[in-house]
């Protein structure tokens, strides 16, 4: 699933790259594009570790 996300990111900001070097750019379709890719990077950052979780549980204690 991981590897899927990561190929949809890659599509997504191939195509928002290709529209800003096209001759008629369309917004929608850049738009578009980086929400995709915002919303994967939210997914895959979502499943890494804080930093600070070991300290946050020492302050617990």
């Amino acid at each position: 699933m991981k590897a899927f996300k990561i190929l949809i990111m890659i599509l997504a900001i191939s195509v928002a790259l290709y529209e800003q070097v096209s001759e008629e750019k369309n917004i929608y379709i850049m738009v578009i594009a980086i929400v995709v890719f915002m919303y994967g990077m939210m997914q895959l950052s979502a499943k890494t570790p804080s930093k600070n979780k070991e300290k946050d549980e020492q302050d617990v204690d």
